[in-house]
């Protein structure tokens, strides 16, 4: 320890989870170094909401969060709330707006959202040194040291906030995973969430919708949500698509009704339009060329009264439930987040400290903790880092 600079806690990432755990801690009188490799912090905080940051999301509640463990994630959301951490926005003079679902944006640029917990930062004295990877990591009674460029650090207390592999353009590796293991705590298999799907060649008729959106149900087992699903050139995306993908699994069907809400839709259509074919009733309902792709697939194309009520069922019941047989991911490089991580098993949900090692912590995505689209995974990251930091 000799030589080392002394600290209360040394925080591994500074994004955001991280940055919140340092503002915290510091303006509680802890000397706090945050230590990240990346040369900018924040960087996923930027480059969120399309730049605006989705920073939050009203509707906050633990069954918005998978984990293997899922009640592991309800004392820090309730003790830190999406309440607390737009009051911190507000007292920074930082305008937002309500998008849809609750969801909470900058009216301005995510780089908002950073410049006030770099500040917060600033408030509690944290020390913050970007652009060394660490070079060494021990552990000791005394506590952890790291080594970094030319400088070594000591503390009493080690926050991991690292995060997941998703979007390794920006740095994202499974740092978190190896330094987990090797003190000691299981991880739960990562892998991407809130992904694009990616569908099979014989599914080539539905690439030719690349660029169509509709609003849809998408389901995945027992999870469903309506959003728009959106085609894309290697299969499908968009907000419904990247929900049920948290939930997806290798070898299991995605279904999507198409036209939710609308019961008996096409029987009625029989009684008001009898003349009309399938396809023109579904080019009212939906956008032309799905419709088209659609009533190409049902291969119906005579009028409706000729068809039997038998028949429009069953083709109203496809509508409702279109399996599609997705082949895989866009992987962690288009994955907004990670499914599973550091075990919560071996951690507390009070404090996020491991059980077994005193003074080894870990937040936000690193964490088996999972949050829907929509800002859901932010107030983790706040509500974790504020969690970790009442105890270092």
């Amino acid at each position: 320890m000799a030589g080392s600079e002394r600290y209360d806690a040394i925080i591994l990432g500074a994004g955001g989870a991280g940055l919140m755990c340092a503002a915290v801690a510091g303006q509680r009188g802890r000397r706090v170094l945050v230590l990240d490799h990346a040369d900018e912090a924040g960087k996923k905080i930027l480059i969120s909401g399309g730049g605006r940051c989705n920073f939050t999301n009203l509707g906050t509640a633990p069954d918005r969060f998978l984990s293997a463990n899922p009640h592991y994630a309800r004392s820090a959301l309730s003790r830190y709330t999406a309440r607390d951490f737009l009051d911190m926005v507000e007292r920074h003079h930082i305008a937002w707006h309500e998008k849809t679902l609750g969801q909470l944006f900058c009216n301005g640029s995510a780089r908002q959202i950073v410049a006030m917990l770099l500040d917060e930062c600033a408030g509690g004295d944290v020390t913050l040194h970007l652009g060394n990877a660490i070079a060494d990591l021990t552990h000791a009674d005394a506590g952890f040291t790291v080594r970094y460029g030319d400088r070594t650090a000591a503390a009493p207390a080690l926050v991991v906030a690292t995060g997941g592999p998703s979007i390794p353009k920006i740095g994202a590796t499974g740092f978190a995973y190896d330094l987990a293991r090797r003190f000691g705590l299981k991880v739960v298999e990562p892998r991407p969430a809130l992904v694009p799907l990616t569908l099979p060649q014989d599914e080539a008729l539905f690439r030719s919708l690349s660029g169509v959106a509709a609003p849809v149900v998408a389901r995945a087992g027992k999870a469903a949500f309506a959003e728009a699903a959106l085609f894309t050139h290697r299969g499908l995306s968009g907000p419904a698509i990247l929900q049920v993908s948290s939930y997806w699994r290798h070898g299991q069907p995605i279904g999507i009704d198409f036209l939710p809400g609308r019961p008996n839709w096409l029987t009625d259509a029989k009684r008001t339009r009898p003349r009309a074919t399938l396809r023109s009733v579904l080019g009212t309902l939906l956008p032309d060329r799905l419709a088209a792709v659609l009533a190409d697939r049902l291969a119906i194309d005579t009028p409706l009264d000729e068809q039997r009520d038998a028949q429009l069922r069953d083709i109203e019941a496809k509508l409702a439930d279109w399996q599609f047989q997705p082949d895989g991911t866009e992987g962690f490089a288009k994955a907004e987040v990670t499914v599973g991580g550091v075990s919560t098993d071996g951690l507390s949900s009070k404090t996020m400290a491991a059980r077994h090692l005193p003074g080894l912590y870990f937040v936000g995505e690193a964490v088996d903790v999972t949050g829907w689209l929509g800002g859901y995974n932010f107030q983790w990251a706040w509500a974790s880092g504020w969690a970790a930091a009442q105890t270092i």
